[in-house]
């Protein structure tokens, strides 16, 4: 069997139960470099394959061809699987016959929303910045849409040495339609050593030196900061 597991933000608290015991029972482990140099120090005594970036379709067929030959295989992806991960690659390329199982783990927009507080308490929803998959100007349209509809933001890879200007550009699409002091907050490094997380506003988000390992919200009309804290009423009426 092929089980996709997310494990989280790589903080052996942070895996659900579920993934722990899917990873401690696997005869492979396959993964991203990264990923796999995390869980060595957790599951060490385990059999690893890895790849590097951009060579995940490679990973995910030997994934799947180990898993055909019978051997019980796990793919790791950090977060959840289903979330910017693996899991829908691994269906594209399978066959028919392959024994597929998908493990949920907790999404960054989930670990990184309970160390701001609690902004994702009513509609919400989440989009990377990141380009390779997605054309930029398809990603500026649904930032739009987000802005418009008055959704909290969750915005994964917000920034990298290629794209230093693509969260600036962001918010200020935002700040068409919101306000500059709308609340907004980062968590970088979630559940991992150095984790830090602050809040802010928009405008000062547009100038924040984010990176691929930081995860931002932007708040809607109704966000605001409680106790030092990113906080989105669900509307309950509070006496």
């Amino acid at each position: 069997m092929l089980k996709i597991v997310g494990f989280g933000s790589g903080a052996k608290d942070n895996m659900t139960l579920e993934a722990s015991a899917a990873i401690s029972s696997a005869q492979l482990i396959v993964g991203y470099n990264t990923y796999v140099d995390i869980l060595k120090q957790y599951f060490p005594d385990k059999e690893y394959y890895s790849t590097n970036m951009m060579q995940e379709k490679e990973r995910c067929q030997y994934a799947i061809d180990m898993a055909n030959e019978g051997r019980d295989v796990v793919l790791v992806c950090s977060g959840d699987s289903g979330v910017y991960g693996m899991a829908s690659l691994v269906y594209e390329l399978a066959d028919e016959g392959t024994d597929i199982k998908v493990i949920s783990g907790v999404t960054a927009a989930n670990s990184g929303a309970a160390c701001l507080g609690a902004p994702l308490s009513h509609d919400f929803a989440v989009i990377s910045l990141s380009d390779c998959m997605t054309p930029w100007e398809l990603i500026k349209k649904r930032i739009r849409a987000m802005a418009e509809s008055d959704m909290v933001m969750c915005i994964y890879n917000p920034s990298s040495r290629r794209r230093a200007g693509y969260l600036k550009e962001a918010c200020d699409i935002v700040m068409e339609v919101q306000p500059a002091d709308t609340v907004c907050g980062y968590v970088r490094n979630i559940g991992r050593d150095n984790e830090t997380a602050g809040v802010l506003t928009l405008k000062e988000l547009a100038d924040f030196k984010a990176d691929m390992f930081t995860t931002v919200y932007i708040g809607n009309s109704h966000t605001k900061i409680i106790n030092g804290k990113m906080v989105t009423p669900r509307g309950y009426k509070v006496v």
